[in-house]
């Protein structure tokens, strides 16, 4: 059996403080499957056999499996599961790879699949301490990074992720202008997109927010290289060329039957591991595996899509993939412009290439993320 990609929807991803801050992270997560439902109006809700949510942070609205909390939020019959899984970056990715693994194997006839953040709403949270009545007690912040790391790590593998991906640049003599004119690259091609309406059909209007609000029509180079580093005094990552701590949740209805119509067809997966420091270049082993198991070469892919964690990680990526067409890869823009809201993220870049495929005739795509503490995912799509 096969899996096949019926229809998605997604919120705009919003700007963290944005016009979706004030939304629940468990609402916000009910609203694009509500929307998915309405736009099918032929799939009787009663026959989803689950709802798959990937979720990062899981410390605030969204815990106790927020996919079961949207579910019954997005008025789903009670009878309709859910369950929330975590891969942190890939973690909306992780959850249509399974949806499509359910359904292949039999398992189930219909799912829905996608991924929610508000980095927003991501709350403080009080460590328990280890000894009574303790004199200081301090908030950690859970909005993007590490929280509460094992003293048993080594140093390198909890270096910030931004540290980690300037050192890989540095490594392959990949220096700030070239970081800075690839988020330039994003920033323009994903406004000319939104010109162009080509998300028109897969962005719902929440709130009076109508599409992506971290998307910047009027950067340019001055602005990007005035801007300090990030993370280290003398560092190549800034805010400008990095992805923007966002808000936002995608849904996408995953069935065996691939209908008159489907976005695409699911061919393969493949998920690996790397060392923590390095996982800004784990996308290129994802992507090496995933097209092996679908009997594939990098010239039969059309289109690629490389969740833009960073500017230092995708060029870091490209520079150990010379057989991939720079010109194939984020045609419309990227996570620099779009927004990197963790759990909704992947299934943005997934829905972004099949429409891709579909503008140029079909054929062959690859989406791929980079996820800290050092995986990768790749996914493979065929469109007819």
């Amino acid at each position: 059996m096969e899996a096949y990609l019926i229809d998605a929807v997604r919120t705009p991803f919003g700007r963290h403080a944005g016009g979706l801050s004030h939304i629940r992270t468990d609402d916000l997560a009910a609203m694009p499957i509500a929307e998915l439902l309405r736009r099918n109006p032929d799939v009787d809700p009663a026959s989803i056999d689950d709802v798959i949510l990937g979720d990062t942070n899981q410390a605030g609205e969204d815990n106790r499996n927020v996919a079961r909390m949207a579910a019954l939020l997005a008025d789903l019959p009670v009878t309709v599961p859910g369950v929330t899984v975590n891969r942190l970056c890939a973690s909306g990715a992780e959850a249509i790879v399974l949806a499509a693994r359910q359904v292949a194997s039999g398992d189930a006839e219909r799912v829905v699949a996608g991924g929610v953040e508000s980095m927003s709403r991501a709350p403080f949270v009080l460590p328990r301490p280890d000894t009574a009545f303790p004199r200081n007690l301090s908030l950690v912040p859970t909005q993007v990074g590490w929280r509460l790391p094992n003293p048993k790590f080594a140093r390198a593998w909890v270096d910030s992720l931004g540290e980690c991906a300037q050192n890989l640049a540095a490594e392959y003599g990949i220096g700030r202008e070239a970081q800075d004119t690839w988020a330039l690259r994003s920033h323009l091609r994903a406004q000319d997109a939104w010109d162009k309406g080509l998300h028109a059909q897969r962005v719902m209007h929440v709130d009076g927010v109508p599409r992506d609000e971290c998307v910047r029509a009027d950067t340019n180079r001055e602005k990007l290289a005035g801007l300090k580093p990030a993370f280290t005094v003398d560092g190549t990552v800034t805010a400008g060329n990095s992805s923007p701590i966002s808000d936002g949740a995608a849904a996408v209805l995953v069935s065996r039957d691939p209908g008159e119509n489907p976005m695409a067809r699911l061919v393969s997966s493949a998920t690996v591991g790397v060392s923590p420091e390095r996982f800004a270049v784990a996308p290129v082993d994802a992507i090496n595996k995933a097209l092996f198991k679908a009997g594939l070469h990098f010239r039969d892919i059309a289109v690629w899509e490389l969740n833009e964690a960073f500017s230092a990680m995708v060029l870091s990526c490209l520079h150990l993939l010379p057989e991939v067409d720079v010109n194939r890869v984020n045609p419309n823009g990227g996570a620099i412009a779009y927004g990197h809201p963790l759990g909704a993220s992947a299934p943005r870049v997934i829905m972004d290439l099949c429409d891709q495929l579909r503008r140029r005739g079909g054929g062959y795509g690859v989406a791929a993320a980079c996820i800290g503490v050092g995986q990768g995912m790749a996914v493979v799509v065929h469109v007819d």
